[in-house]
């Protein structure tokens, strides 16, 4: 058996809806994400968990809450796997950032790895705070299963970390949608992607929300 870590998006917000720029705000999950929350426990719930690592962010620990009531786990909270600061971004839609603060935006969309949004964080500064948890779970357990709540970016920057690809390209490369589970495990030859951005545990009608 080898350790495998299921990395969960937290549920929608209304950020998430909005296509709003949302890292260090702390807003709480829809009554819809509550819904996908519930989905993905009811799903989960009958495989043996090791343990469930959380971000410290409000819409992570409501999107872990029904799973671990539901298995008796306690959360593992890491500020590791906070979500990336936009800095003057926060509460901020693409057009108006574009419009207040053009040439950050073109070279973060041109390489978010080494140009940070106006204030915030890059990706390399993301990935230097959120492997150590990785490698603290690797550490604590060579087998079973691990659950990793997180956000869209940070997800998306530890996939690339860990499969090879190049940080500049995390949001041209991998999608983490709202509620969205991906599977690591962990072989003698390193880290294998099994599952990428499953949402097959949603009801149909919230899989059809955007989900961004």
């Amino acid at each position: 058996m080898s350790l495998k870590i299921y990395l969960l998006r937290h549920g929608e917000t209304a950020y998430s809806q909005r296509g709003a720029f949302c890292g260090s705000l702390d807003p709480d999950l829809t009554a819809e994400g509550q819904a996908m929350a519930q989905a993905f426990a009811a799903a989960y719930r009958s495989l043996t968990w090791s343990d469930v690592y959380v971000s410290p962010m409000q819409r992570a620990i409501a999107t872990a809450q029904p799973l671990c009531d539901a298995v008796g786990m306690t959360m593992q909270f890491r500020d590791g796997l906070r979500e990336i600061s936009y800095g003057a971004w926060e509460d901020q839609e693409q057009d108006n950032v574009n419009q207040h603060h053009a040439q950050d935006y073109i070279r973060w969309q041109t390489d978010p790895a080494w140009n940070p949004p106006t204030g915030g964080e890059t990706a390399i500064q993301i990935a230097a705070r959120a492997l150590p948890v990785i490698t603290e779970i690797q550490t604590q357990y060579k087998t079973g299963n691990v659950l990793l709540v997180s956000h869209k970016a940070t997800i998306r920057i530890l996939l690339c970390s860990l499969l090879g690809i190049d940080l500049g390209r995390y949001r041209d490369r991998i999608n983490a949608l709202a509620a969205s589970v991906s599977i690591i495990k962990f072989t003698e030859y390193g880290p294998m992607l099994e599952v990428l951005g499953d949402r097959n545990h949603l009801p149909e009608q919230l899989r059809q929300r955007a989900g961004t």
